[in-house]
This record gives C-alpha cells, sequence and structure tokens, in this order.
C-alpha cells in the first residue's frame, strides 16, 4: 500500500515474533532474541493467500474498504478461515521485521519517539481547542457530527498555520541577526503549541490600534529573543 506502520514498543519481552528455523538453531543464531521468537512462519500460507491480500490492500489503498471494517471482519473471523489466518501471519511477519529494526537502529528509535510526541503535541491542542461540553460529539445526527469534526480540523489548521508563519519570521530574524538556527534543528520542532491561544472568555480588541502595529508586509512585530544569558 505504500505506507508503513512504525509504532513505539511497549512490552518487548511478551510479543510474539517468527522464526523460520528449529528453535534450537535460532537460539544459536540469536542468543539474545531467540527466546522472542517462539512461533513459525507459516510460508506456504503466505504465498496461497497471496493475490487475496493483494486484492484487499488494493480495496483500503483506493477508498473501497476501511481498516476498521477489514479488522472487525477478521477478528469476527472463525479460525478456520484461511484469509484471515494469511493476514494474522503476515502481520506477525511485519511486526517482527520492524521490532528487530527498532532494536538494533537507535536512530530509528529516536525518529520514531519524535513523531510519536509531534503526534501527541496535536492531539493535546485538539483537544483543548475542544473544551466545550467537555471535548465530547453531543450531536444526534451523522452530519452534525461530521460538521462539527470538520470545523475543529479548521480551527486545528488555522493555529498551526498561524504559528508555523510566525516560526518562520522568527527564524528569518534570528539568522539576520547573525544566529545559527540549523535545519535539522527545526525539524525537531512541532507547531502544534497553544500557549498564545486564549481559549475561554472575551478578548476585546482595538482593531484601528492592532492595525498600526503590522509591518509592510502584514505581519505582527515578533517578542524580543532572549538574551545570550537567559538561554
Amino acid at each position: 500500500m505504500g505506507k508503513l506502520l512504525s509504532p513505539r514498543i511497549r512490552d518487548l519481552g511478551k510479543i510474539t515474533l517468527i522464526r523460520d528455523e528449529t528453535p534450537t538453531e535460532t537460539v544459536k543464531r540469536y542468543p539474545h532474541a531467540g527466546p522472542l521468537l517462539s512461533a513459525r512462519w507459516n510460508e506456504d500460507l503466505i504465498a496461497e493467500c497471496w493475490p487475496d491480500l493483494l486484492r484487499m490492500a488494493g480495496s483500503l489503498k483506493y477508498g473501497q474498504a476501511t481498516a476498521s471494517l477489514v479488522v472487525g471482519k477478521w477478528s469476527a473471523a472463525s479460525r478456520q478461515n484461511t484469509l484471515a489466518a494469511a493476514l494474522k501471519e503476515w502481520g506477525m511477519l511485519r511486526r517482527t521485521l520492524h521490532a528487530a529494526k527498532y532494536l538494533s537502529d537507535p536512530a530509528y528509535r529516536r525518529k520514531i519517539a519524535r513523531q510519536l510526541n509531534k503526534g501527541e503535541s496535536l492531539h493535546a491542542l485538539r483537544r483543548d481547542l475542544h473544551y466545550a461540553q467537555q471535548g465530547a460529539v453531543t450531536k444526534p445526527a451523522l452530519a452534525d457530527q461530521t460538521d462539527q469534526a470538520w470545523c475543529l480540523t479548521v480551527l486545528t489548521n488555522s493555529v498551526i498555520t498561524w504559528t508555523t508563519e510566525y516560526y518562520s519570521l522568527a527564524v528569518r530574524q534570528l539568522r539576520a541577526a547573525g544566529r545559527d538556527v540549523p535545519d535539522e534543528l527545526l525539524a525537531h520542532i512541532s507547531p502544534a503549541h497553544s500557549e498564545n491561544v486564549n481559549f475561554f472568555g472575551v478578548i476585546t480588541v482595538d482593531v484601528e490600534a492592532e492595525l498600526a502595529k503590522l509591518d509592510g508586509g502584514g505581519w505582527r512585530p515578533l517578542r524580543p529573543t532572549a538574551t545570550e544569558s537567559k538561554i
């Protein structure tokens, strides 16, 4: 499907990974990870069901079926269902490959943690913005629920766009002042912050005074940078 699921692994010692050799040979070759490789890979089952697995992947990729529908259907299928067994076998294989890379590559682990932290900050921003009714979707009709979800998406994107634009202005100003701001550092910064957002109450704005503060490009003035002693 052109997508890769890279989750953070919890309770690594309790998950089931697969092997293609006998337990003795596996432990001998992988003395540390060998005990985790407790299941034998059924390659013949994957090969037999491969065309059906590709059709299912195509249905997901092109929107003919949702992932929740596929997971629900195959989770409810009987153990005798060949395609459900093949899908589970394929999932165990992908989990084994991911776990091997996760354990052997520290840079890969840091990348996953960084992406998860960005995702969590985005979820936190959505929760803060969706404070009415304690963040619950209260509309009974599906159309109204969809409208509420889209409104939250538009509002979240607006906050992120605003923050991103002013991050760009701040970076350009720092670089113009001779500060070294490497792109590698910016890759670790998420724009999903809400410290500058007033979620409650009423704000009285003097429109004319605020417009007078804008520069020639229509931007508000940036906050003064911290001194070197405070960094």
